[in-house]
């Protein structure tokens, strides 16, 4: 892997090295016959608090962090909401809280999507799985991507399963495997106790190769066409202008925000928006930065009677076995339990997870910790409310405005309503009873209006931005951009709906499947449906 090449011209270029670039950068560059470049806005993850696990919040708002927010949110009451996204070699996947979450069998079916779905997609999750517990019908060993056991064991996780178990919720060992519904402990994105991002999985293997270019903190301003063929990008590195062709492919890997910015600048998106910023159209497309949208999380932290939170966590003892061991609260991903709940027994798969971190997380993890805690809110895995990523100016450096609509659709409001009642609910189970003591900012009642206001006060982004590109919208099943040529976006903005799960893991399958698809090979064997069950 070489930082810089005389040689400007590659056959594919592939920009922003996250979840989704890194997979990509490595499968490609494994034929020793084609020339990959790998463009990063960010630095080399060369950060000490991208690998110790409990220290992922402490990243936000630093130079590995987008720091993006979103436009005032009019059912929020106008409130901003921050949404952080990694910039630095891994992405969002060297600044996330690690948790292993794949999507619900319905996601894929809701799709409808040939070649997408559930049976098609889980020969790609095991392929990119090294999973600890070893290889089996839902799982891989051997890949690149360390997936592993939570090593916190922290009481107060393990004390909210029983309480949602005293609360008459099934356990769920496996939130991977045959059945999503329940309560337990997540697997988590780690080797050894330590952050196991796409740039360790995936890219750090790849060091070796000659024919794979990673060039970091090059801010990449727009797509060059010819026509409406991808001939390379434009951006900047510090104040030298970088011009690098593709011979083959563009591969837009950005996230959810950029992609879509990244099109729109280079001409592809909503002629009468690109019009108003002076840009010239190359390919009038109304569908790029639309379909917005994410899980929100409804906050709720509950007070402790005892120091066992990740507030007494960093003690010499706990630096010493983090080092030797690769254990305690130092590993810990922050929400290190949770669980898959229906707010209504008619509905066909969960619409709501549960992250129980040990630890008071508020204000979107920007709020320093005042008491020891246990956060235990729900997320919204299927919200009807959508919104849109569109310019904030024809300047590339400009940051793009982001509108989610939270809570827009009334239906998200009343199934936040019913989550938070199931959160208490939990939250007043024995087993939690020894730990609690009070709800911090806790609504003035349970009452529908309340609950509601509260939700309104205090919901934020849980960090799973969606649908911006998506398949069957602005690009097509094998995620080329339609009506270009040359030109592909393979992250999270391609998913129709983010669904019942952590995008993380569903990305990294994602960008193993495009890697068959840019090459042209044949896609892997699909599993065979009668050996799951429903």
């Amino acid at each position: 892997m070489t930082a810089d090449n005389d040689d400007a011209t590659y056959d594919y270029v592939i920009v922003g090295a996250g979840s989704a670039g890194c997979v990509l950068a490595a499968r490609l560059s494994q034929d020793p016959s084609l020339r990959v470049c790998l463009i990063e806005a960010g630095p080399v993850d060369s950060a000490e608090n991208i690998h110790v696990p409990s220290a992922f919040s402490r990243l936000f708002r630093t130079e590995v962090d987008w720091d993006y927010a979103t436009a005032e949110e009019p059912a929020l009451h106008g409130r901003s909401v921050y949404l952080p996204r990694g910039r630095v070699l891994g992405g969002t996947s060297s600044v996330n809280a690690m948790v292993y979450a794949r999507n619900n069998r319905r996601d894929f079916d809701e799709w409808g999507l040939a070649g997408w779905s559930y049976d098609e997609l889980l020969p790609y999750f095991r392929r990119s799985e090294d999973n600890e517990r070893g290889a089996s019908y839902y799982h891989g060993a051997g890949g690149p991507l360390g997936v592993a056991d939570g090593r916190s064991g922290n009481v107060l996780a393990a004390a909210f399963v029983e309480a949602a178990l005293a609360a008459g919720h099934p356990a769920n060992d496996d939130f991977n495997g045959a059945r999503q519904d329940g309560f337990g402990f997540f697997q988590v994105t780690q080797r050894d106790g330590r952050r196991h991002s796409t740039a360790a999985a995936y890219l750090r293997p790849a060091a070796d190769r000659p024919n794979l270019t990673v060039r970091t903190d090059v801010r990449v301003h727009r797509v060059l066409l010819d026509g409406a063929r991808a001939v390379g990008v434009t951006g900047r590195r510090l104040d030298e202008e970088v011009v690098v062709r593709a011979e083959r492919e563009v591969i837009l890997c950005a996230g959810a925000y950029n992609s879509p910015q990244l099109l729109m600048l280079s001409g592809i998106g909503p002629a009468d928006q690109l019009g108003m910023f002076g840009i010239d159209v190359a390919l009038d497309h109304p569908e790029v930065g639309a379909n917005l949208h994410d899980h929100p999380l409804i906050p709720l932290n509950v007070t402790g009677t005892e120091p066992v939170s990740l507030l007494a966590a960093g003690t010499p003892q706990d630096v010493r076995r983090f080092a030797e061991e690769g254990r305690g609260p130092l590993t810990s991903n922050g929400p290190e339990a949770g669980g898959f709940v229906r707010t209504r027994p008619e509905l066909p798969a969960p619409d709501v997870e549960f992250f129980a971190a040990p630890v008071m997380f508020v204000d979107s993890g920007l709020g320093l910790p005042t008491a020891h805690a246990l956060s235990c809110g729900p997320a919204l895995l299927t919200p009807r409310s959508r919104g849109r990523v569109s310019l904030a100016s024809a300047d590339p450096t400009a940051k793009p405005r982001i509108e989610h609509r939270y809570f827009a659709e009334p239906e998200d409001l009343d199934t936040a309503v019913a989550a938070l009642r199931l959160a208490f609910d939990i939250a007043g189970r024995k087993p939690l009873a020894a730990w609690v003591r009070d709800v911090h900012r806790a609504p003035a009642s349970h009452s529908d209006a309340d609950l509601k206001a509260y939700v309104r006060r205090y919901a934020h982004s849980i960090f799973h931005a969606a649908g911006s590109c998506a398949i069957g919208a602005v690009v097509d099943e094998e995620l080329r951009v339609r009506g270009a040529q040359g030109l592909r976006v393979v992250d999270a903005s391609v998913l129709p709906a983010a669904g019942r799960g952590q995008p993380n893991a569903l990305v990294v399958a994602l960008a193993e499947k495009a890697a068959d698809l840019v090459r042209g090979v044949a896609p892997l064997p699909a599993a065979q449906p009668e050996a799951a069950t429903a």
